[in-house]
């Protein structure tokens, strides 16, 4: 699908969209948990739903109706489940070491650029504790084998997502176990939200000495009810458009206090409005493709350093975010780990390409709304991994989205 944007203005009030980050712990927690529970979620998404239907695969018993999950936990696995992943990230790191816990035979399935996205050095880590992975195709994951309970070092500069998945798993091994961390902590914030999530549900992980400790004897005991917050990672687009557009528009249902590292788009977004500003990704880097158009149409140079992850998310991030603005009239130049982009008065517009990333595309109709003439952005419907509601969302604020088939 294409988007036909035209130059406009947005104003008006938009609720946030749920947290897909908190809801894939949420769910996770809550189909582990000794009884069921209520997961308030208001909206949904392909990867909130990739994560509900692995855990279906997996036995739990977990239906959605009028915005709430209802979820009655895992009690007998299935023989020889298969989970789809869809492209979801999270759902697999997090999810494969719960399989390995649980000493399920089971087959994964990843789509998109899934396949390409490194689990080293998770998938070493499993195999060390008695883990058995294979992969019988270059798209698919067989499980076998049983985790034992013991140290798993992982270095924490590779992906946050290891050590939450591993936070997950290891409660269920019955012995006492630690989660060793090797260098710096990047996106830091996406493990407390797995930290809070576990300890919602009764698992406690004290952090000392450079380790999570999960000690033997933990049980998740389901709360009853939980509600997933406000996602400010989607939130940013509407914040960071606010600011092109001189204000008018506001996010409603975020949490200023929230565990989410992405609340930093409001300080981050002022700076870059500010001139001249350098803007460190290591704990925002879903950041970096909004905040890199805002840049475009601001005063001074804007550089964004350590972002070599963004490599390997849905796209190679740093080369889509720069051809998305190079191909609208945009001044930016890509480093190994990073970018620098200098600021202009307007862009011009032109034809950009989504490269099948939800945030490419959220991002390229942020700046349409700096541009002189028109985006036409192919593989619009990318949206649809963490909003599928955004094309609808923008018009409803005065956007103007033409959205046709790609083959009219």
């Amino acid at each position: 699908m294409r988007a036909i944007l035209s130059p406009s203005r947005l104003a008006g009030t938009i609720p946030a969209v749920a947290s897909k980050s908190q809801a894939h712990r949420l769910l996770i927690c809550a189909s582990l948990a000794d009884r069921p529970t209520a997961v308030a979620c208001p909206t949904l998404s392909a990867d909130i739903a990739a994560t509900a239907d692995c855990l279906r695969a997996l036995g739990a018993d977990i239906t959605y109706e009028n915005g709430v999950f209802s979820v009655s936990p895992i009690r007998r696995i299935p023989d020889r489940p298969r989970l789809d992943c869809g492209e979801s990230g999270s759902t697999l790191r997090f999810l494969l070491p719960v399989v390995c816990a649980l000493g399920a035979e089971a087959e994964i399935k990843l789509r998109g650029r899934l396949p390409q996205r490194p689990l080293s050095p998770l998938w070493e880590e499993l195999c060390a504790h008695g883990a058995e992975l294979s992969r019988p195709a270059p798209d698919a994951i067989a499980t076998g084998g049983r985790l034992r309970p013991g140290d798993y070092t992982v270095a924490a500069d590779v992906s946050s997502q290891f050590i939450s998945g591993l936070l997950f798993a290891l409660p269920l091994l019955g012995g006492d176990s630690r989660v060793i961390l090797t260098g710096k902590l990047e996106s830091a914030a996406y493990v407390t939200m797995t930290v809070r999530a576990l300890a919602r549900f009764g698992i406690e992980c004290p952090f000392a000495d450079g380790a999570y400790a999960v000690p033997a004897g933990g049980r998740y005991a389901s709360p009853g009810t939980a509600a997933v917050e406000g996602d400010w990672s989607n939130a940013a687009f509407w914040i960071v458009a606010d600011r092109i557009c001189g204000g008018g528009l506001t996010v409603t249902g975020l949490d200023p206090d929230s565990p989410q590292g992405d609340r930093a788009v409001v300080s981050l977004a002022e700076a870059i409005a500010a001139g001249n500003a350098v803007i460190d990704c290591q704990d925002v880097p879903d950041l970096v493709p909004v905040l890199s158009v805002l840049a475009a149409v601001s005063p001074g140079v804007t550089e964004f350093v350590n972002a070599g992850r963004l490599r390997i998310k849905e796209s190679d991030r740093l080369s889509a975010v720069a051809g998305l603005l190079t191909a609208l009239g945009g001044d930016v130049r890509e480093r190994p780990d990073g970018l620098v982009v200098a600021g202009k008065t307007r862009l011009a517009g032109g034809t950009a390409d989504s490269c099948n990333d939800h945030r490419i595309a959220m991002s390229a109709a942020v700046a349409s709304l700096a541009c002189r003439g028109p985006v036409i952005l192919t593989g619009a419907q990318a949206v649809n991994k963490s909003y599928p509601t955004f094309w609808d969302d923008f018009a409803r604020l005065g956007g103007r989205a033409a959205l046709e088939d790609d083959e009219t």
